[in-house]
């Protein structure tokens, strides 16, 4: 148990909470372990997806769901305090977390440990985000001194997204490995991790998304089709130096911005295939003048009543979570 007198079934719950957050392709990379009073994050090397060779993706998503276990441990009334990599001789020993009762839980707190329960990653054509500029400085606000940078590409350099997005693609036509791989994480018989059909989109929905990833297409009816193309606002999030530690922070700013999309009504999707490549990569640093960029969401509108689709799947808590005496 930890020191701090924080029950053992509610950090149960606020890690069950936290791994809601989005990995690539699903694959919740992450291991948590309780011992000698602290909580540590681990990453997981049985669920490092092949082609992430860099590590980047696995510890960009461990960053988000540090940040969600933050966001869950303030709604169930403790603060987190992190001490990231606690030991420099275990590189797959990420965070150690200690709790202390938090003096007052706020309407603000449940609204974003909700967000968490609420946020969705949508493949489909958005409509225009209103009010952009107000928004923009709520997303740099919450994102705070996390080390992460934000830029917002301006609707003029979209062309160039979307076609550092297709080279991207062209240029792994050919890469079985990489297609080998996108079909097991989309296979539809898994039942704990992988993108499952109800989050992948058809030939015709995803052909009016031009900076977006390509998944094996599922046949379905065409659905948003009052907008023909989409209309989102490109973010990108970067670090100063590529290091393993900023890495990590941009996972938790890219939580931080996810959440606050979710808060305010706003779709979104988060991207990295444009930054796997170099060729594609390359363009991105061109628009942002940042020499390490990490990852691309897209922010925008779905359309009022549209189906909810069901929540991804997630590994049972008791796979993610061990006690050690």
């Amino acid at each position: 148990m930890p020191t701090t007198g924080l029950h053992a079934d509610t950090l149960q719950d606020a890690v069950e909470l936290a791994c809601r957050a989005p990995s690539f392709h699903n694959s919740q990379p992450w291991r948590w372990v309780l011992g000698h009073g602290r909580l540590h994050l681990f990453i997981d090397p049985d669920r490092i997806v092949d082609t992430d060779k860099s590590g980047r993706e696995t510890l960009i998503s461990c960053g988000a769901v540090l940040d969600h276990l933050r966001v869950a441990a303030a709604a169930a009334g403790w603060t987190a305090t992190v001490e990231r990599y606690p030991n420099a001789d275990d590189p797959t020993l990420l965070a150690a977390i200690d709790f202390t009762p938090l003096t007052l839980v706020t309407d603000a707190h449940r609204r974003r440990a909700d967000a968490i329960l609420r946020r969705r990653t949508d493949r489909l054509p958005f409509a225009a985000p209103p009010d952009w500029e107000s928004f923009d400085a709520t997303l740099r606000e919450a994102i705070g001194d996390s080390g992460a940078l934000l830029d917002v590409l301006t609707d003029d350099v979209r062309p160039q997204v979307a076609e550092a997005s297709q080279l991207s693609e062209a240029l792994r036509m050919y890469d079985s490995p990489y297609h080998a791989e996108l079909a097991w994480w989309t296979a539809p018989f898994a039942a704990y991790d992988g993108i499952p059909p109800t989050s992948l989109v058809s030939a015709e929905e995803s052909d009016r998304v031009d900076v977006g990833r390509s998944f094996p297409v599922i046949n379905h009816q065409d659905r948003r089709q009052d907008l023909p193309e989409d209309h989102s606002k490109i973010v990108v999030l970067s670090v100063a130096e590529d290091i393993r530690a900023n890495v990590l922070r941009c996972g938790e700013a890219l939580s931080a911005v996810l959440l606050e999309c979710t808060m305010a009504g706003l779709a979104s999707c988060t991207l990295t295939h444009v930054i796997e490549v170099a060729a594609s990569r390359d363009v991105i640093i061109s628009l942002i003048a940042q020499p390490y960029p990490q990852v691309v969401i897209r922010v925008g509108v779905a359309p009022a009543g549209d189906d909810v689709p069901p929540p991804t799947p997630r590994r049972p808590v008791a796979d993610v979570l061990h006690f050690r005496v």
